[in-house]
């Protein structure tokens, strides 16, 4: 378990890492004056791109730790990215958090520890070839839900199936990962059905979380887009995939997984300083506010 459990760390800091990265990139690129060289604009965002890399490091390490850990834990970890954000953006953007934030902090770290207590580590279960017709299928309702949150003129209700349709596909995009069997040579992706539901679902989940972010405040469409893609992979992971908690551990696993997913919740939209410029430490924003910006979600990796 120790690789595993090293993967799904390594993912959480990655993606944490990144969502700061992405900010400071963004605003020194957005503070550069008018007429700025395309060249010098590249330059002043360079940590974007390192963000970007990290995104993929953060990816890739997921998927390791996916191999072998159940999807309620890396789920779990994955999503308490959201607390490196946070304190990254303590550490480095001078951002104060309020007592709340440090109470969800710790619970986040307290419900990753239970969890990877009560979690056994064993391969997925394969459901057979039914598995990429399942996840496809998931594919189209995520589709459905996507399109008519976007054509709703009830803007509350398209928030709301937009974001589920987020969650739901970054949760498909974990499914798939975890069935997924790297082929040798490794081009026989390019054929595997598993391979393609992870793309559709990534491709899909990112569009209905931008999508989301453009209709609703950031707390909301967090905190739905965090439970969906936690719990209904979790969900599917226990009772399809064969994910297992240890003997005599399964209200340990229950209760640190609700702490973990609340504390999560809570710094979804929380995770990023309003309004300070990186290059300037000292006027950095005193608080976190809830619509500051959205956590980074420019992956394609499961949360």
């Amino acid at each position: 378990m120790t690789l595993g459990l090293l993967g799904a760390l390594v993912a959480a800091l990655a993606y944490g890492a990144a969502t700061v990265l992405q900010a400071i990139g963004v605003r020194r690129a957005g503070a550069l004056p008018a007429g700025t060289p395309l060249t010098g604009r590249v330059r002043a965002a360079w940590p974007y791109a390192v963000g970007l890399g990290l995104d993929a490091a953060g990816f890739l390490a997921s998927v390791a730790a996916l191999r072998t850990l159940p999807l309620f834990l890396v789920e779990s970890a994955v999503a308490s990215s959201v607390a490196v954000t946070a304190v990254l953006s303590v550490l480095v953007l001078r951002v104060r958090l309020g007592a709340a934030e440090v109470v969800a902090l710790c619970g986040v770290g307290a419900g990753l520890t239970g969890l990877a207590l009560a979690a056994v580590d064993a391969p997925a279960v394969s459901p057979g070839p039914g598995a990429a017709w399942g996840l496809a299928g998931a594919a189209a309702l995520v589709a459905a839900l996507l399109g008519v949150g976007v054509l709703d003129h009830d803007r509350r209700r398209g928030v709301v199936l937009l974001s589920v349709a987020a969650g739901l596909g970054f949760g498909g995009v974990g499914v798939a990962a975890r069935l997924l069997e790297v082929p040798s040579p490794v081009w026989r992706l390019t054929t595997s059905g598993l391979a393609w539901a992870l793309v559709v679902h990534a491709a899909l989940a990112t569009v209905a979380y931008a999508a989301a972010l453009g209709h609703g405040r950031v707390t909301t469409v967090a905190a739905l887009t965090f439970a969906t893609e936690t719990v209904v992979p979790a969900a599917v992971g226990l009772l399809v995939l064969g994910d297992r908690v240890a003997p005599g551990r399964t209200p340990l696993a229950a209760a640190a997984f609700v702490v973990t997913l609340a504390g999560c919740i809570a710094l979804a939209g929380r995770a990023e300083p309003a309004d300070a410029a990186p290059s300037d430490p000292a006027s950095a924003h005193g608080g976190v506010s809830d619509d500051a910006a959205a956590p980074s979600r420019s992956r394609s990796a499961p949360r």
